[in-house]
């Protein structure tokens, strides 16, 4: 005998009855927990994606979810590990929670932060949508997890942070005190000590009041912060602390007028028009879906002569500070990037490498990529957590 066949329009109507679509809303919610960009539009997508493709089915169930909430290859792992785990149960984290997920059905084995974020989403946030009146109308779960102190946090390595870890690593970012540093720029201002006479002021001055001489306007040079420039390399490898990064950057363009952005996997890609997005996530969406390299592969050399070519003459201007953010782990083995790394350098004024494995102490650069990248950069520097984002700060204040 076949399996019966669900209706979706049936399932629709019995909501009430039925747990179905009260899971999916809070399906959806835990992955945006858990990291995922999930807005409340996404969630109706999801609800009328399963209401047409039906439930008979767990792979068809899988996939239709994965096709509406998923959109970058990195969310893929947050994913399946939630669904395998919510679907299977979805009142499991009421009889036992820990920092750790059941394996997968697969058998593979998830990294240990991966389990931690989406445990932490699930974990007393999930209301109990069953039907038995036996049970507790609601979980109440305590997170062994859920704080870390100030200073525990600044030293917390951003791989290894937990979903409410990150939400307060960001705020602490977006609140981070950033102060360029000023130079003389061409333009002039208004001061009455100014060592230049504005004779255009002067006489529109006294053109005012008849023609009669009045005193002689002044100007001093204008004071401003040079261009900051941010390549960060978004490959596997880098996925993470480019994100991080890119939240440093749109913190600092909310300060700043000249800050650019670029992000780089195979390909370049010039993202500074979203940073300009007043909301942070919105900004990330939009670069996510402008690079679509996301998650791939490297070709650094590539990119950099990408960058010399077409944009450094527009943005290496006036005393420019390049912030270049990789790991050096090129898919060309370096070729070519030496060439391209000694012109980026002469293009600027201050050249900052940002290389997130210099928190382990042996660390040598055994790779061509970053090898061919050290001769020519002013600063090397680490950026796995939030001390080392505030020492970045004090570094571009110099």
């Amino acid at each position: 005998m076949s399996a019966p066949v669900v209706d979706p329009q049936d399932v629709a109507r019995s909501a009430h009855g039925n747990a179905l679509f009260g899971n999916l809303m809070h399906f959806a919610r835990t992955l945006r927990a858990a990291g995922m960009n999930i807005g409340s539009g996404k969630i109706l997508e999801c609800l009328n994606a399963v209401e047409a493709v039906g439930v008979e089915r767990r792979d068809d169930f899988y996939w239709t979810l994965h096709a509406v909430l998923v959109t970058k290859a990195s969310d893929r792992e947050v994913f399946d590990q939630a669904f395998h785990v919510f679907w299977r149960n979805p009142n499991l984290l009421e009889r036992a929670f820990g920092m750790t997920l059941p394996p997968l059905a697969s058998g593979e084995a998830q990294p240990e932060a991966l389990q931690r974020r989406v445990a932490e989403a699930m974990a007393g946030r999930m209301p109990d949508f069953s039907t038995d009146s036996g049970q507790d109308d609601e979980l109440q779960e305590e997170s062994s997890a859920g704080w870390s102190a100030s200073e525990q946090l600044r030293q917390r390595d951003f791989e290894g942070m937990s979903a409410e870890e990150l939400a307060l690593a960001k705020q602490a970012i977006a609140k981070l005190a950033v102060r360029l540093k000023q130079v003389k720029s061409r333009r002039h201002q208004p001061c009455s000590s100014g060592n230049r006479v504005d004779l255009r002021r002067t006489l529109r001055r006294s053109l005012r009041g008849g023609g009669r001489f009045s005193a002689l306007e002044r100007t001093k040079v204008r004071l401003e912060p040079p261009p900051l420039v941010l390549i960060c390399d978004i490959s596997g490898s880098m996925s993470r602390y480019s994100r991080i990064c890119l939240h440093f950057a749109h913190a600092l363009s909310e300060r700043f007028s000249r800050v650019y952005a670029f992000v780089f996997g195979t390909r370049l890609t010039h993202v500074s028009r979203h940073l300009r997005d007043k909301d942070v996530d919105v900004a990330l969406s939009r670069i996510g879906h402008d690079a679509q390299d996301w998650d791939g592969g490297t070709r650094i050399g590539e990119c950099i002569r990408h960058f010399n070519v077409a944009w450094s003459r527009r943005v290496l201007r006036h005393g420019a500070t390049v912030a270049l953010i990789t790991d050096g782990l090129d898919r060309d083995a370096g070729y070519g990037l030496a060439k391209e790394m000694e012109r980026l350098q002469k293009s600027c004024s201050r050249l900052i490498c940002l290389n997130p494995l210099l928190r382990y102490d042996g660390y040598e650069p055994r790779a061509r990529g970053m090898q061919a990248i050290l001769p020519y950069v002013d600063r090397l520097s680490s950026v796995h957590n939030l001390e080392s984002l505030e020492q970045l700060a004090k570094a571009l204040a110099e």
